[in-house]
């Protein structure tokens, strides 16, 4: 006899799996470590005070 499957449980597993991976995919794509954001932040805030004091 067959083993009875719940399909909207298998489709909605499935599905998590793909956008997990899609998740993963963009992650190595577009992400970027908390130090080079940090640094990125310290280099725009270096260059903001660097203009602001050429502007008087």
């Amino acid at each position: 006899m067959a083993q009875v499957i719940n399909l909207n449980r298998f489709k909605k597993a499935r599905k998590r799996s793909e956008e997990r991976a899609q998740a993963d995919e963009n992650a190595v794509k577009f992400g970027r470590t908390k130090h080079q954001k940090s640094v990125d932040k310290a280099n725009n805030e270096r260059a903001k005070r660097d203009l602001d004091g050429k502007k008087s």
